[in-house]
This record gives C-alpha cells, sequence and structure tokens, in this order.
C-alpha cells in the first residue's frame, strides 16, 4: 500500500517538520526542498512476530522481512535478484553496522546480510562487517560498495542517531561535525571513502529510542516495539521518513508535541545543503508492507 502524498504545508503542520526545518529555513526565500523530479523510493515493512520474549528479532521472521522488502525495493520477484541487482563478483563489500550497546545492530542480521552477498556472487573474504574500525579495516579501504545498517535512537548531538550519522566513524575526528547539532553530517557522504558507494540503507525500528536525555542516555521506557525497518537507496528519505515515526510516537506518548531536541537540521541540510537526497515527504514513494496496527505514518 502506497502513502497518500501531502503538501509541505501539511508536512510542516501534521508531522512535527517544524522541529526538522527549524524557523530558520521556514523563512527561506526559494523552496525549502531540493527538486528532483524523481522520487525517491522508500520501503517500510513491518511483523508484529519479529520480536522473542527478549526483544530480540527471530532470524527467520527477519531474513523473510528482507527478502519481502528487497524485492518491492527492487521491483523483482525474488530476492535473489534484488541482490544480485545492487552486487555483482568482484565486488567489495563494507557493511558499516553500529555497535552501541545498548541498541546494536543484531548479529544476525549481519549475518543473513553477508549470506546474501555471497549469493550474489561476492567473495566471502571481499565483506567486512565493521564499525568503529573502518578507517583501518582492509575491506573498507578498497570497498567498491557499501551498506549501511543501524537502529534509530535519538541522540545528544545530532537529534537521531540514524543513517546519515553512522557514517561519521568515516572520519578522522567525529567531533569535528557535533557543531552545530552536526548540521553539516552529510558532507561525509562526499568524502572520496564514501561517494556514490552506498547501494542499500537499512533503518532499523525493531526497539527504537524516542526519547533520551543527555549524551550516550538510555532508558527503556523510552522503546517500544515497533517490530519495523525502513529501507531504501536514498539515506535522507529513509532518515526523513524515521522523523516522522519518531514525532508520531512522541506525540503519542506525552500527548503533547514534543519536538526532538535538538532539531535533526541535518537530514534537511543533506537535501537542500549537500544535495544528497531528499527530505520532502510529497518526493518520497513510501511503501507500507506487514503490520499496520500503530504504523504512525
Amino acid at each position: 500500500m502506497k502513502e497518500k502524498l501531502i503538501t509541505r504545508r501539511d508536512f510542516i503542520k501534521n508531522s512535527g517538520a517544524a522541529a526538522l526545518a527549524g524557523a530558520l529555513y521556514l523563512n527561506l526565500p526559494r523552496p525549502v526542498y531540493s527538486q528532483a523530479e524523481k522520487k525517491s523510493k522508500v520501503v517500510l515493512i513491518r511483523d508484529e512476530n519479529l520480536l522473542d520474549s527478549g526483544g530480540k528479532p527471530k532470524p527467520e521472521i527477519l531474513e523473510r522481512m528482507l527478502d519481502q522488502a528487497m524485492t518491492t525495493l527492487l521491483n523483482v520477484d525474488v530476492d535473489s535478484k534484488a541482490w544480485s541487482q545492487l552486487f555483482h563478483p568482484g565486488d567489495m563489500v563494507g557493511i558499516k553496522t553500529n555497535v552501541w550497546h545498548y541498541l546494536r545492530t543484531p548479529e544476525s542480521l549481519e549475518k543473513i546480510v553477508r549470506q546474501k552477498l555471497v549469493s550474489a556472487g561476492v567473495q566471502d573474504e571481499d565483506i567486512s562487517v565493521n564499525d568503529r574500525g573502518i578507517r583501518s579495516d582492509p575491506v573498507f579501504q578498497k570497498a567498491t560498495a557499501l551498506i549501511n545498517i543501524r537502529p534509530m535512537r535519538t541522540h545528544h548531538w545530532s537529534g537521531v542517531g540514524t543513517l546519515l550519522k553512522n557514517y561519521i566513524m568515516f572520519v578522522e575526528r567525529p567531533s569535528d561535525y557535533h557543531p552545530d547539532s552536526c548540521a553539516d553530517l552529510a558532507s561525509i557522504w562526499h568524502l572520496p571513502q564514501v561517494k556514490g558507494k552506498t547501494r542499500l540503507n537499512i533503518l532499523l525500528l525493531f526497539t527504537p529510542l524516542f526519547h533520551s536525555v543527555g549524551p550516550h542516555n538510555f532508558s527503556p521506557q523510552y522503546v517500544w516495539n515497533y517490530s519495523g525497518m525502513l529501507l531504501g537507496s536514498d539515506p535522507v528519505a529513509v532518515d526523513a521518513t524515521g522523523v516522522r515515526i519518531f514525532q508520531a510516537k512522541r506525540l503519542a506518548y506525552f500527548g503533547e508535541e514534543r519536538p526532538i531536541n535538538p532539531p535533526p537540521k541535518h537530514i534537511l541540510l543533506a537535501d537542500t545543503r549537500h544535495h544528497l537526497g531528499t527530505a520532502d515527504p510529497s518526493k518520497i514513494e513510501l511503501i507500507k508492507m506487514g503490520w499496520e496496527k500503530d504504523i504512525l505514518i
């Protein structure tokens, strides 16, 4: 089922986009969003049976969800065609994961993705899964392709920790990108070791953290079993969609508009300043699959 398209005015009014954009951007004399004609395709898939009693994804359901999402994203009939469309024999593939211990990328998903790459003809020794050691990782140093996978959470410096933020480990001094609410995170995506290499982005919303206070803060009170994930080739579109879900969850939980603080303006600026992708929901083709209860978008 495809999402009903909404106007930029509706987006700003109804989904907390003022927190995403900020008053500065609402007063720009030109259109706020980039004007790319082609829509960015984003797939949201959920399964109410995904998580076990400990909140961990069940590998067999997770693999099925990934297969269904990939075939939809790439518009093919079997998942093997989807992976072979993106990755080829001779590729060296770096899988950028996230190991924050409170909410890390599940190892079961890392294993599944590696298996899918091997089935597409990529040599196992030419695949590496890494987070904080990517700068010294031989596969990442020679990578022809990247896969970006991480759980979504609120973040003390950037408002949200999502796909754009996940690449900060590619730079020598991540703190250089913290000023102004991490406004220019998207510039990392134009560095030689990254530019043009990311073929798949997967933003996990299995048990996302929708509220936190202070650096490295985690509270089980602010996670919930959403049991979903977002996939796309455009990291800006995926991140912007994730923020809309978070804002809806925060409204439902707090009973009032509670903008993400600091506002995740780096997502908007990835569109308007760095031209990496689109943050405008009217230019995003959102396809929703699976469990619909409390979908929030």
